[in-house]
């Protein structure tokens, strides 16, 4: 792929990154001038029928659309395009020069209280957006969430639900199905795992992300109730009651009894008495240079969208009764 021109336009530099549901590429964009960097995701369903093949275009112009509207909010990555060719479905989106959370928590280091609730209430602030648009994540995880360089600011990248294409299936009762669960283990929630997510569901992972903030370890490393399902974590730190009150609720393992809407967990950290905007010791980025790897800004796209309006709905947007993006 490396050197490679799509579109005539984008021309494929290194990759950046590939899992399960496809490839992230760092290119350029030779249309313009000084020819900027952005990023191209690469995805493709593991179906080959036509049926199937049909079935996925229409949802990747439906996401990239909402991918689209979603990056008129500048701590969101502009969707620059999107394209199909050769039988894959490229995203085209702003490159964003930064790093991401997993250079602010990581095993071993505990962020105090105060910090905690610093940083989880810059990613409720950005999350507040997405979910005004009717949109849930649905993987929200450090690598998924940036410090960019310029300004300091959290941005959301990768959102989950474009990446349905690859599990795209048709049974043999005709019916649309995906064979995949969107989200990471550890920050995916029961409801979620089943393929039913909902806009509490990016709540818990918010929690889940706080939690390894305060205890300096992964969520893969914390024990789990079996009668309850509830997360043990107490046992791993001093916390006061209020803020453990709080990420309690967030991670609660039944989607009802979470916070069900940013806003109100939002005024609850406010509430606390850590709650001032202390800063957060950020790393140092050091300037990006071919072969450090500096983003993973994943989904993107390429077929110019017009402008639309934001008019949000009562309920978020679903495919096949599966909550999009």
């Amino acid at each position: 792929m490396t050197s490679k021109i799509l579109r005539n336009r984008y021309k494929i530099i290194s990759e950046l990154g590939k899992g399960g549901f496809g490839t992230t590429y760092l290119a350029v964009d030779l249309d313009l001038p000084n020819h900027p960097q952005c990023v191209v995701k690469q995805l493709a369903p593991s179906d080959p029928r036509p049926q199937v093949f049909q079935i996925a275009k229409d949802l990747f112009e439906k996401e990239a659309k909402i991918l689209h509207r979603l990056g008129e909010n500048n701590q969101i990555p502009r969707l620059f395009a999107y394209f199909e060719e050769g039988g894959q479905f490229y995203l085209v989106q702003e490159f964003i020069e930064g790093y991401d959370l997993t250079k602010e928590i990581y095993p071993g280091k505990r962020l105090s209280e105060s910090q905690t609730i610093q940083l989880l209430t810059e990613i409720l602030e950005v999350l507040k957006y997405v979910h005004q648009q009717n949109v849930i994540h649905r993987d929200l995880k450090p690598q998924n969430i940036m410090r960019r360089k310029s300004d300091g600011k959290i941005v959301l990248i990768d959102f989950g639900a474009v990446k349905e294409i690859k599990g795209l299936t048709v049974t043999s009762g005709g019916q649309t199905t995906t064979t995949i669960a969107v989200g990471t283990p550890g920050y995916m929630p029961s409801e979620q795992a089943v393929g039913k997510p909902k806009f509490c569901s990016d709540i818990y992972a918010v929690g889940m992300i706080g939690i390894e903030a305060l205890t300096g370890m992964k969520v893969n490393q914390l024990q789990t109730d079996k009668s309850t399902g509830e997360v043990i974590w107490k046992n791993q730190v001093n916390v006061s009651k209020k803020l453990s009150l709080i990420l309690d609720k967030m991670i609660s393992d039944y989607w009802r009894h979470r916070y069900q809407n940013v806003d109100e967990l939002i005024t609850e950290f406010r509430g606390t008495r850590y709650s001032s905007n202390l800063p957060i010791n950020q790393p140092t980025i050091p300037s990006w240079e071919p072969g450090n790897n500096p983003s993973k800004s994943g989904l993107d796209s390429t077929f110019f969208v017009p402008n639309s309006q934001n008019t949000p709905q009562r309920k978020p947007h679903f495919f096949n009764d599966v909550p999009l993006i």
